[in-house]
């Protein structure tokens, strides 16, 4: 019986990652155990840091309000996400494929990005109200400039013989975008996804503080000036599980992308019959 030698690299790649997984949950036990231990041995005085259990308390009490200002928040936020990371991610691509477009509007697009638009909240509240219109408008803008800018600096990065072969055979442009721009470009689309998309709740959850009378922010707010600590935390909770939940559904797109491109590469080798031995 003859004796397999262990891959050495996959081995300690494996121990690495469970040792990176453990000390990750190590943190997060860590966290949980000081938020519940540390109010209450008076260290931290409860208006500042209630316990983990006075929020749970108050969450699970106050779970109906919560869901249904919950629901308003992600209405506004799929809403804006569609304008922002939809519309962004098409736009950079042919801005990034386009190079007279790119030369025009990139430095545009890139000195937008550093005027700090939580200052024109209140125009947009002026031109489209205090409803759910002016905060989708608002997140929209707060998430689409960096899913261009991604987007386009991706699209550079391709082969140019791709799209030429594309343009050879007759392809339009719409097509060049879609079929041959943006598959090459998914990793740099869904990072820029993963931030648009995280900007896109940041901006509905200020705007939702700042002027509104629904949504988690609203209730943040609310619970804000009453000086109701233990609700202040519930509702950060609920926003960090969105923005948790957003960021683990876009790794898992990204990892069934890759595992389709494995395969697809695997399907594509040539099949190699046994050598013979000397």
């Amino acid at each position: 019986m003859t004796h397999i030698p262990r891959d050495r690299g996959t081995a300690a790649g494996m121990s690495l990652e469970a040792k990176a997984r453990i000390c990750r949950y190590a943190i997060i036990a860590g966290i949980v155990a000081a938020w519940e231990i540390v109010p209450r041995l008076g260290l931290v005085p409860r208006l500042f840091l209630p316990s983990l259990s006075s929020t749970l308390t108050v969450l699970v009490a106050q779970a109906d309000d919560f869901a249904l200002q919950m629901l308003v928040t992600l209405q506004e936020v799929g809403m804006a996400l569609v304008f922002a990371c939809g519309f962004g991610i098409l736009f950079g691509l042919w801005v990034g494929s386009t190079l007279a477009v790119r030369k025009a509007l990139l430095p545009v697009v890139s000195a937008l990005f550093a005027v700090p638009l939580v200052v024109l909240y209140p125009l947009f509240t002026a031109w489209f109200g205090i409803g759910s219109t002016s905060k989708v408008v608002f997140a929209s803008v707060y998430g689409l400039l960096p899913t261009v800018l991604g987007t386009a600096a991706g699209a550079q990065t391709i082969d140019r013989q791709l799209t030429q072969a594309a343009r050879s055979m007759g392809a339009t442009r719409l097509q060049q975008i879609l079929w041959v721009t943006l598959p090459a470009s998914v990793p740099t689309v869904l990072a820029s996804f993963r931030l648009g998309g995280a900007l896109v709740i940041v901006g509905v959850v200020v705007a939702e503080m700042m002027m509104s009378s629904a949504g988690i922010g609203f209730l943040l707010s609310k619970y804000r000036t009453q000086l109701n600590s233990p609700g202040v935390f519930a509702a950060i909770i609920l926003i960090l599980a969105l923005a948790i939940g957003f960021d683990l559904a876009v790794q898992a797109i990204e990892k069934r992308w890759i595992v389709g491109r494995g395969r697809d590469k695997a399907a594509r080798r040539p099949a190699q019959g046994p050598t013979d031995a000397s």
